[in-house]
């Protein structure tokens, strides 16, 4: 272990992200009542140019007359390369009440690019005397984004959550794709004559978990675009999952499900867990280091692999 300690993520329920577009506030409601842990009301990609001013009229409405009951709230604003961020983040953050959580930032590319947000937040809450902190989750969607993820994932003190935007990042990499995620037809190898399929996207969740899990981030898989596929979504978050992310966006309503079963530890796993800390605790009590359990060996850092099931669990539950 390094002499720096690992930081803990936001301690908050993330299994699933519901997006939806501004200019709609009439499926708000349903939003609120879904069983979606976070809600992004989104100003950016779904709300065509005409419809900017409305849609950010909708959601600081909805941000104080909507019950959103225990969910994270956030908003998604417009890119940095818009003429429209500035002005999301101002309403937002003068007119909006206190219920609002946090703001997703797209298309971030480098640090500074946190710290123009950051220190237009902070000083609207300085001067409208606003005691609690916003938080920002931001979405790695480029070429640079991902060259730049580490130093991003360390920008900001109010750096919570960090997603992987498969559409923009792809069409940013130059890949030869118009999918949104999932497994790609031309991604693939011969053998024995047979063609097996492998994960396009894989490098870069895996270093976006490890950007996340060096400074205290929680990492998120972001949107699977056909919605009519639910094992595919099923598919992608398990691996996502596997890999160390938290959650997965969900861009229509029948993906919360999903979401929620792939990212919460089934009851077996959970047990045993429970299971190995009580050997290990036997084991040291004995002044072990190591015991066996169901025929393999469990160790200390075993230990930590089970705390992460349980703790997940314990935050879910409560």
């Amino acid at each position: 272990m390094s002499f720096r300690i690992q930081p803990s993520p936001p301690a908050r329920p993330n299994r699933c992200q519901l997006f939806g577009p501004g200019s709609r506030p009439a499926i708000f409601e349903k939003m609120a009542a879904s069983a979606a842990d976070v809600i992004n009301l989104d100003l950016e990609d779904s709300v065509a140019p005409s419809d900017k001013d409305s849609a950010r009229a909708n959601i600081i409405a909805a941000i104080s007359d909507i019950d959103w009951g225990s969910k994270t709230l956030s908003v998604r604003i417009n890119g940095l390369d818009t003429p429209f961020w500035y002005r999301d983040v101002v309403d937002l953050m003068e007119q909006a009440g206190d219920r609002l959580d946090q703001i997703m930032i797209p298309k971030v590319g480098c640090a500074a690019d946190i710290y123009a947000v950051d220190a237009l937040v902070t000083a609207i809450e300085a001067a409208k005397g606003r005691t609690k902190k916003i938080t920002f989750e931001v979405i790695i969607e480029s070429a640079a984004g991902i060259a730049h993820v580490e130093e991003i994932a360390a920008s900001s003190p109010r750096m919570a959550a960090m997603s992987l935007g498969a559409a923009d990042f792809a069409a940013s990499m130059g890949m030869a794709t118009t999918g949104i995620g999932g497994t790609q037809e031309n991604y693939y190898m011969i053998r024995e004559g047979e063609k097996h399929w492998s994960d396009p996207w894989h490098w870069a969740q895996a270093a976006i978990v490890a950007a996340c899990r060096t400074h205290g981030v929680l990492p998120v898989d972001g949107p699977f675009g056909d919605f009519s596929d639910d094992e595919g979504f099923r598919a992608q978050a398990r691996r996502s999952a596997t890999l160390g992310m938290v959650g997965k966006w969900a861009i229509h309503p029948k993906q919360v499900a999903i979401a929620n079963e792939v990212f919460t530890p089934s009851e077996e796993a959970v047990t045993e867990a429970r299971e190995i800390l009580a050997a290990m605790e036997d084991a040291k009590a004995k002044g072990e280091g190591a015991t066996v359990y169901k025929g393999r060996l469990v160790d200390i850092a075993s230990i930590k692999q089970a705390e992460v099931i349980v703790r997940q669990s314990e935050m879910i539950a409560g």
